[in-house]
């Protein structure tokens, strides 16, 4: 049987520029029966849609700056946490988790709040597992904001990106694989630009009170599909093929400092259809987690895409 945590609410306590209830939605697991994700739903409720997914190894808590200046322009925002992440249920054992658990799992919210017309931004795993439930539930979508994120296919370029993964991730991968704890505030803080503050850091830390609740942290970067004989390939390959019918608006805003993503741009700009004639940002001084150093920015880029659709 494995073991599910819940992080105890005390460890959210007190959280600098986060003060929004939390909500819970019930997800039937077919091997752990029930699991409870954490999602905030911030803004007015007949707003548009706006879809917040963050990655490895961060929460919800990434998107505050986002919430607050979006659900200030008349925006929905929902932001969940991935089951294993934030105020979500946390399985304890590293092989429960799977790329195609997490895209079940993200549909399933989308489908039980009955999301429709949604905006979705993506960053980090946020993007493969964004865009898988784009390409499970294509009508429930109605433009994208990709954001220092990736679809790996395996493929040479100009489909894919070369070499593939390279010595960021290769490294990555390797280190993770073989690891007990992950110091989860000193990952995010060694891809930002600028220093984070302790409260921030803190913040960060926050979900993984001992490395008994790391172990989705620790088994992502395992996930990631490096070789074309590993799962998320094929599936992967299938999403590509329905955005390389995606005409509705797709729009990169990677930042000017994160070289793991970087090339990502490029691929995701010249193999959708809805990527052409819209403006594509490069956001300055940020690194991999720009809406934690860059959030206002990025909101702009999220709320004029909304502008264009009404």
């Amino acid at each position: 049987m494995t073991t599910i945590l819940r992080t105890p609410d005390y460890h959210f306590a007190g959280l600098p520029d986060f003060p929004w209830e939390p909500r819970y939605l019930q997800l039937e697991d077919e091997r752990l029966g029930p699991l409870r994700m954490h999602y905030l739903d911030e803004g007015p409720r007949q707003g548009p849609v706006v879809l917040l997914l963050h990655g490895e190894p961060s929460w919800c808590f990434l998107y505050r700056h986002m919430i607050r200046e979006l659900s200030a322009r008349g925006l929905r925002c929902v932001a969940p946490d991935l089951i294993g992440f934030g105020r979500s249920d946390k399985p304890a054992q590293r092989e429960y988790y799977s790329y195609a658990g997490h895209v079940a799992q993200m549909a399933a919210l989308v489908t039980a709040l009955d999301l429709r017309d949604i905006i979705l931004v993506c960053q980090d795993w946020g993007g493969p597992i964004g865009l898988s439930v784009l390409a499970q539930l294509p009508e429930r979508f109605q433009a994208v904001v990709a954001a220092n994120t990736l679809l790996p296919n395996c493929e040479a370029t100009p489909s894919g990106v070369e070499p593939w993964p390279g010595e960021i991730v290769e490294q990555w991968v390797a280190a993770t694989r073989v690891a007990t704890d992950l110091p989860i505030a000193e990952v995010v803080a060694g891809v930002c630009v600028a220093p984070l503050s302790d409260a921030v850091r803190a913040a960060y830390d926050a979900p993984f009170p001992t490395p008994a609740y790391k172990a989705a942290a620790l088994e992502f970067p395992s996930l990631i599909p490096i070789r074309e004989d590993m799962p998320g390939v094929a599936e992967n390959r299938r999403t590509w093929r329905l955005l390389e019918q995606w005409q509705k608006p797709f729009v990169t805003a990677f930042s000017d400092s994160d070289p793991a993503t970087a090339a990502w741009a490029d691929v995701f700009r010249r193999r959708i259809p809805g990527a052409r004639g819209h403006g594509h940002t490069v956001i300055r001084n940020a690194g991999h987690f720009l809406q934690e150093e860059q959030g206002p920015a990025l909101a702009a880029v999220v709320a004029e895409v909304a502008s264009s659709l009404t």
